[in-house]
């Protein structure tokens, strides 16, 4: 059974850092796109970063470049969206998306359960 698992997320301070995390279960986060959202209230939602299941390459949003990293762990099967410098702007509902591959398989597309990252003094 494929599942994502959010945890991280909460109130930090503007300039703070937060660590969002993305367990994944029932497929191989190594070889699975994988993508993390956000909606900050009464906008759309929108791509923050992503990453590929191929060779690694990332994408970033313009306004989070330098700031946020997106990355990885195999072993745990974990995705993850380090944030530092954070601004009242990065406020909203985070989730982690993942294009999910086992093998030469694709499983389809699936999502965490969102958290919710607040930026403020």
């Amino acid at each position: 059974q494929v599942q994502l698992v959010q945890s991280g997320g909460g109130l930090v301070q503007p300039g703070g850092s937060l660590r969002l995390s993305c367990a994944a279960s029932g497929f191989s986060v190594g070889i699975s796109a994988m993508t993390w959202y956000r909606q900050a209230p009464g906008m759309e939602r929108e791509l923050v970063a992503s990453i590929s299941g191929t060779d690694g390459t990332t994408d970033y949003l313009d306004s989070v470049k330098g700031r946020f990293t997106i990355s990885k762990d195999i072993t745990k099967n974990t995705l993850y969206l380090h944030m530092n410098s954070l601004k009242p702007e990065d406020t909203g509902v985070y989730w982690c998306n993942a294009r999910a591959r086992e093998g030469l398989i694709s499983l389809g597309n699936y999502w965490g359960q969102g958290t919710q990252v607040t930026v403020s003094s």
